[in-house]
């Protein structure tokens, strides 16, 4: 389209969103966007780059292939907060609306950054948020310019011919997508223009690198420092839960899990969606930021349960705040820090005199570019303003993205901050400014907003990104998303485009490189260290120590910041009641206590004649008889038999677990299912040596069932 056109396009479509948005009666709705349907009359599109690299495809798709149908091109970049947010809203509309229906939803990934470029990490973005429909890299933002698109996120609707139909930009546009693509499909169903056959969809999940260990993108990592060891806490992003972890690798806790929600209860029953940011109080209370959930939860580590404590649990667009809790809605947020710091009321004090702090929880709240607080005690704070306890809001940043640097906290502005780290002796806050590039100070004694490294000094620049050692605004950074402090006014920087940790010196405002190459990698060779997109760190007791969350990697690097280029990756041991048995077999096998032969016999119904095993995916059947004792089936067919040698042993009675892993397609659509299983085994002095178990499935487009 040219410039004309899509100013026309946009013009009559912000003219239909304002007509819509008067209009109450859902019949009179319908009748609006039909008349508008008949009014609008664009030529059909450019097609697709040519050579451009697609995924949740088995093959590339082009602008005829998707003719007969109604086609949402989502124009995004992956580390769009923005772009992020209207992902649930497009997931919503695919469940409502399938490809067989019309309805087809195309991710048109267009980068703003140089590393968002490659291929392999807008795989690994796709796996991340678990996009399920086309997308496409248009690398040189070709199909971009071609459509005169300006902004992320743009949703561009297209008609069964490709003739676009309505355009909107920005997120919150839910309803309105809904009620277009509606009336789209059955004003073109009338004139028996729209197609119901398939696509070759393949979701991406099968290509997922296969990891060592038990993390899946994991976001963050913090610890609690005591004289003995060090506790962390990882946010597993990927698996939507927490895990408490000693030093050593031992897992103490693993909360949730159990897939995406937002549940309350203990560490069994709740549910995160998609956590980042953690804390500690102490060695009982950790917080986090449950991102995706909208929501600040509260673990309470010896009572073994989950609590939100502040978000409705839907993603808000209040820029002040100012309610209680769980009545106050926000908005993705990323990261925390505890602060504590004496109360203004000079006239209260503590036993023998002495003075009252009081705790406030930071929050680098993405969804809005601002930063937030809340407040867990009541407080007198800035301007000697008082605060109840559970009170939250914005403490800094308009809520406009921008690198806008003030004396004043609310005419300050952010670019989605997603790492904080306090600075308690100078009570300095440093942000990790990611879509600025920057690294800034926010000083929690009068709210001024100053800038450290990165960005640019023009704050409506938010492209000006790098990979440079130097001064303020001379180094560059590219989408850094972590922070942490050490000793002696350094920060630590999780440089996460450029697949580095950075160090800056706060004193001179000065940053240079530590380690990583400035190329995704995972070396085994440990030398150089390489990192794939590192999001979290956390400095140890040890201040020598400093722990990465290497995020596309899937693991926590422990890093001796004294011996250069010294790391080793932390080896996770799970507890064995981690692995819970969704389905306890009725019967059990009884075994010579010497040991024996058991050969499991495999296989797998489908409950509809569509319903298929995926073969290209990783399927496979994982057994646990004891930490040590770990076997994987190699090769996955179905029907299969495979023989479990199990080990003699001392034990009257144990458990073996069976966990399942495959991929189904059911018309073109793929998607993961899992069982976990666990059978007893009885073992006695006479037992059989060779025995024989016959285990039955039966696959369904959501479950696989034990029959």
């Amino acid at each position: 389209m040219d410039a004309d056109t899509i100013d026309k396009l946009i013009l009559s479509s912000n003219l239909l969103t304002e007509q819509l948005a008067n209009i109450k009666d859902e019949q009179d709705r319908d009748n609006c966007v039909q008349e508008y349907l008949k009014s609008v009359k664009i030529k059909r599109i450019c097609d697709f780059p040519k050579g451009a690299e697609w995924f949740n495809v088995s093959e590339y798709l082009s602008i005829k292939d998707l003719e007969g149908k109604i086609v949402v091109l989502d124009f995004f970049t992956y580390c769009c907060i923005n772009c992020m947010h209207i992902l649930p809203d497009l997931k919503a509309l695919e469940e409502e609306f399938s490809i067989e229906d019309g309805l087809v939803v195309v991710g048109v990934h267009s980068a703003k950054f140089e590393n968002e470029k490659q291929s392999q990490n807008i795989l690994a973005a796709v796996q991340r948020y678990n996009i399920s429909h086309p997308v496409v890299n248009d690398a040189n933002a070709e199909f971009w310019n071609n459509l005169n698109i300006c902004c992320w996120p743009t949703l561009l609707i297209l008609g069964p011919n490709a003739n676009p139909l309505y355009l909107l930009m920005g997120e919150g546009h839910k309803d309105e997508i809904f009620l277009f693509v509606r009336n789209a499909l059955n004003f073109y169903k009338n004139q028996n223009n729209i197609k119901h056959d398939s696509l070759p969809i393949l979701s991406a999940s099968h290509l997922l690198t296969k990891t060592n260990g038990p993390l899946l993108f994991p976001g963050k990592v913090t610890c609690l420092r005591n004289n003995t060891t060090d506790i962390l806490a990882i946010s597993d992003t990927g698996h939507h839960r927490i895990i408490i972890s000693a030093d050593n690798g031992q897992v103490s806790y693993v909360i949730g899990g159990n897939g995406p929600g937002l549940k309350d209860g203990d560490f069994s029953t709740a549910l995160f969606n998609a956590p980042q940011g953690l804390v500690f109080e102490d060695e009982n209370i950790l917080y986090v930021a449950d991102t995706e959930n909208h929501a600040i939860r509260k673990i309470n580590l010896k009572e073994r349960f989950v609590q939100t404590i502040a978000g409705t649990g839907e993603q808000g667009i209040d820029r002040a705040g100012g309610k209680i809790g769980t009545d106050q809605e926000i908005s993705s947020p990323w990261d925390l820090c505890l602060f504590t710091t004496p109360d203004l009321d000079m006239s209260f004090h503590g036993p023998n005199d002495s003075v009252v702090t009081k705790r406030v929880l930071l929050i680098a709240m993405a969804g809005t570019h601002q930063i937030w607080a809340l407040f867990l005690d009541n407080i007198i704070w800035w301007k000697f303003k008082i605060y109840s306890a559970g009170t939250c809001l914005a403490i800094a940043g308009s809520g406009r993205e921008e690198n806008r640097n003030n004396l004043y906290p609310h005419a300050a502005a952010f670019a989605q901050p997603s790492g904080i780290a306090l600075d308690a002796e100078n009570k300095d806050l440093y942000i990790a400014d990611s879509e600025s590039s920057s690294i800034r100070r926010l000083s929690l004694l009068d709210g001024k907003v100053t800038a450290v490294v990165g960005g640019n000094r023009s704050p409506t620049n938010l492209f000006d990104f790098g990979d440079i050692d130097g001064q303020q605004y001379n180094g560059k950074l590219q989408h850094p998303l972590g922070v942490a402090m050490g000793v002696n006014g350094t920060v630590y920087v999780a440089d996460s485009y450029n697949h580095k940790i950075k160090k800056i010196n706060t004193i001179t405002n000065t940053i240079s490189s530590l380690y990583g190459t400035g190329k995704a990698g995972n070396s085994q060779s440990k030398s150089p260290i390489q990192f794939n997109e590192p999001g979290g760190l956390c400095i140890s007791n040890n201040p020598d120590i400093l722990y990465v969350a290497d995020t596309n990697n899937h693991c926590i690097k422990s890093i001796n910041l004294t011996k250069k280029q010294t790391y080793s990756e932390i080896n996770f041991i799970l507890p064995d009641n981690s692995i819970k048995s969704s389905t306890k077999l009725k019967d059990f096998i009884e075994v010579s206590a010497n040991g024996a032969d058991c050969l499991l016999h495999f296989n797998f119904e489908s409950e509809s004649s569509d319903i298929k095993i995926t073969p290209q995916a990783p399927n496979k059947v994982i057994f646990k008889f004891n930490r040590d004792y770990v076997v994987e089936q190699p090769e996955f067919t179905n029907p299969m038999t495979i023989k479990l040698k199990i080990p003699k042993t001392k034990v009257s009675t144990h458990e073996i677990i069976i966990k399942i892993n495959i991929v189904i397609c059911k018309n073109n659509k793929c998607m993961p299912l899992s069982a976990t299983l666990g059978l007893n085994v009885v073992f006695i002095t006479n037992g059989a040596t060779n025995v024989t178990k016959k285990l039955d499935f039966l696959m369904s487009s959501k479950e696989l069932i034990l029959k």
